[in-house]
């Protein structure tokens, strides 16, 4: 079964053609800046060991012509790596935002779509392009069978005493206010291959998702149990430009006292805080530039991002009572050196050592960068969110 997965951004279209069940990628690829000048695909395919790549510069006005763009490069009497559109049996959807209605891969229909439409207040920079890519596909691709796989679905597992808010009831019964937690497909995916790796199924690992966007998870057993993002994807960490967990008289005292709309609010703690609020720089290698040219607050932000992981190591441990590894993974989890080193600096008392020497050699597979008497395994994982997105859709249509 040839399966494609589409993560569809509000400028941007991620893509990934998967033949299931082993697991091939057969192509994968980006459409950039959607709508906007200077838009690009890049377009990578795979052939046994050998990798072409492609990269076009090309207008790209909207989703359905940026989709309409990848078929031709799928469907290419050279380059392709199908004859038709008929050949993609389904496609499986990423979306962000699957509120308490979705606690697995579904398969879409129309009360599928309005409720997720019904979300978009509550995920309003992520489930209306995510709806989006899901109503072209349907157009581009009028065969395949539609599967929507919700980053929120993992942490459905959680217990009411992590996902519920001090708040007045109805606030949760009437409104859904809770939360609902993020990068539940790339933390699946890793917590995954850690058990594998650690031979027990009952493991109780920490997983921490490091890009631009970040959140970690406490995992018992395979399941999430507690999550650092919450109702939206802007608490817990801090990230590229979002603030991660403040203080909530902070937003009253800016309104109340300073004169700021709940607009701009939103607008500062979601696209001008973080990294980018703390030192002028929202990309990580960025900052680390501005560290070495000797930028004082390019080294608080840093130290700051290394110690909001550390407090939430110390808080799932809690949670889960007990610590047998935790999981780096994503853009920074997997390549910054020194970060995995901050991190994981002065935590002993936890039983994590970490090898330095281990943690300084390069890799793009599952590797154990502790020292051999830790207590706690430290891993780097790789993530592979349109892997998991793949095998989730096949095991839904398999049978």
């Amino acid at each position: 079964m040839k399966i494609l997965v589409l993560n569809s951004g509000s400028s941007s279209l991620k893509y990934q053609l998967f033949e299931m069940p082993n697991d091939k990628p057969l192509c994968s690829g980006l459409v950039d800046r959607i709508g906007l000048e200077g838009s690009t695909i890049t377009h990578k395919i795979f052939r046994g060991q050998t990798e072409d790549k492609l990269k076009l510069d090309e207008t790209v006005k909207d989703h359905e012509e940026g989709l309409l763009k990848v078929t031709q490069l799928l469907t290419d009497s050279e380059k392709g790596v199908i004859k038709n559109t008929n050949e993609v049996e389904a496609i499986g959807h990423r979306v962000v935002h699957g509120g308490e209605q979705f606690a697995s891969t579904t398969l879409i229909n129309n009360e599928v779509k309005t409720k997720i439409k019904e979300l978009f207040a509550i995920a309003p920079l992520h489930n209306p392009p995510n709806l989006l890519g899901i109503t072209v596909a349907e157009r581009v691709f009028p065969k395949a069978k539609q599967v929507a796989v919700f980053d929120t679905a993992f942490h459905q597992t959680m217990p009411a005493l992590s996902y519920r808010f001090a708040i007045p009831k109805e606030m949760y019964t009437e409104m859904g206010i809770r939360a609902y937690g993020f990068h539940g497909t790339s933390h699946q995916y890793v917590s995954k291959k850690a058990i594998q790796y650690l031979g027990n199924p009952k493991a109780k690992i920490i997983t921490i998702h490091l890009g631009n966007g970040s959140s970690m998870t406490a995992i018992d057993s395979g399941k999430s149990v507690d999550t650092s993002m919450g109702l939206g994807p802007m608490g817990g960490l801090v990230m590229g430009t979002r603030a991660g967990d403040v203080d909530p008289s902070i937003i009253f005292h800016l309104i109340n006292e300073r004169g700021y709309d709940p607009k701009e609010v939103n607008d500062i703690l979601n696209k001008k805080s973080g990294l980018l609020g703390l030192c002028g720089f929202s990309d990580m290698r960025d900052v680390k530039q501005a560290i070495l040219e000797g930028n004082q607050d390019a080294k608080l932000a840093y130290d700051l991002y290394a110690y909001r992981i550390q407090k939430y190591i110390g808080n799932f441990s809690a949670v889960l009572k007990g610590l047998d590894a935790i999981v780096f993974t994503a853009g920074i989890g997997e390549n910054d050196i020194q970060m995995r080193e901050a991190v994981c600096c002065d935590m002993g008392f936890f039983g994590m050592e970490l090898d330095k020497n281990k943690n300084s050699l390069p890799g793009n597979h599952l590797r154990e960068i502790n020292t051999y008497g830790s207590k706690v395994k430290i891993l780097v994982i790789p993530t592979n969110e349109e892997l998991e997105i793949g095998q989730q859709t096949y095991s839904l249509l398999k049978d």
